[in-house]
């Protein structure tokens, strides 16, 4: 517990460090919806936190005295810099968000890791002079709020056109508020997709689920749009089906992997792929590997992969899964090679990038990263 004093804000700000500073403090807890809460969180003494809006933090937590990993993306914007904010959905049998829905309260510290990630339209040359298409599903609609409230914040002339999926009414996440920006930004278009009414028989959105001809309702230029899509993997599985079938440019298309929790053995291909980068490493051969954007080093044998080297020497790198699953630890590769076994965490096109999953990737030589 942190002694929940209000900050001095006559001080000077201060800029958080990724690399040095790790403990946010719980402000605020709101309830969205029946099975999702917002966690307002700050550091422990004034700090301004600056990200892309779409990333990721990695919260590290200690559950029934095992240390579990689990990343959530920021529903907050940059734009109001001295909070930020992660939105979770109680996931059935879900560790973590059953922990953090019924433990996390206003005072609580968490140790953090980030803001890490690339799934941001902001990281693109002009955002303002481009035209969007967000697509989300339940809780994954929260990388795409965070890049709508900048946008709104910033008052962008970014066309974007929303189009969120939900099981009922009550289940959309930010409802009043995407409605709210719809009313204020000229470029702003809203359209929800629901599954069934639920509680709300007078309910008068599009019904049943995301299909080529409710996207050419509520967008009908979404051939000439930029996709940004996150949900769960069917979701996703689904819209890049529709996407494809109506010839979309997939080099336009931008997704982002969903909560941790609620991936599993069967979502990921059977073959447990393995992907060599190169030919078999030699085992008792030391290398070095630098992360060329915090200066680190460290010794890594062919036998570890970066993760574990990483780690033996203290170094907190975000991670979930630690098996080539999830994706969260993906970073580019400046120069080297590896031996990457990965479980479906990475695409090949991002492989053929450059792209790595450290938890699964064994260094054939000097290795430079990009993190």
């Amino acid at each position: 517990m942190v002694d929940l004093q209000l900050p001095d804000l006559s001080m000077a700000p201060i800029l958080w460090d990724r690399n040095r500073d790790d403990t946010l403090v719980c402000r605020q807890v709101r309830q969205e919806t029946h099975d999702v809460k917002t966690f307002v969180l700050s550091a422990v003494e004034p700090r301004l936190l600056r990200y892309a809006p779409g990333q990721f933090i990695t919260l590290e937590l200690e559950i029934d005295g095992q240390n579990i990993n689990r990343c959530y993306t920021l529903s907050s914007s940059p734009t109001r810099p001295d909070t930020v904010s992660i939105t979770v959905k109680r996931v059935p049998g879900g560790a973590v968000s059953n922990w953090l829905h019924d433990n996390l309260k206003a005072g609580d510290a968490l140790r953090v890791l980030g803001p890490a990630g690339e799934f941001s339209c902001f990281m693109q040359a002009v955002p303002a002079q481009h035209k969007y298409l967000f697509l989300s599903a339940g809780s994954g609609i929260t990388p795409l709020m965070s890049m709508s409230r900048a946008v709104h914040d910033l008052t962008l002339n970014a066309d974007i056109a929303f189009v969120h999926s939900a099981r009922t009414p009550s289940d959309i996440i930010f409802a009043r508020e995407l409605e709210l920006m719809a009313r204020n930004h000229q470029y702003f278009r809203l359209g929800f997709v629901c599954e069934r009414h639920g509680d709300q028989p007078a309910w008068a959105g599009f019904n049943g689920f995301l299909s080529q001809a409710v996207l050419h309702n509520i967008a009908p230029d979404f051939l000439e749009r930029e996709v940004f899509t996150c949900g769960p993997a069917p979701y996703m599985a689904a819209v890049r089906t529709i996407l494809q079938q109506a010839g979309f440019d997939m080099a336009r298309y931008h997704e982002e992997s969903f909560s941790f929790e609620t991936l599993s053995a069967a979502t990921v291909p059977a073959a447990q792929a393995e992907q060599r980068v190169a030919a078999s490493p030699e085992p008792a051969a030391r290398h070095t590997v630098r992360f060329a954007r915090s200066g680190d080093e460290v010794a890594c044998s062919g036998s570890q992969t970066i993760l574990e080297a990483a780690r033996e020497v203290g170094m907190r790198l975000p991670v979930s899964c630690t098996q080539g699953l999830c994706g969260t630890c993906k970073t580019k590769m400046v120069s080297g090679q590896v031996d990457m076994k990965h479980a479906g965490g990475i695409r090949q096109r991002e492989i053929d990038q450059g792209w790595i999953l450290p938890c699964c990737s064994k260094p054939l030589g000097d290795v430079v990263l990009e993190r």
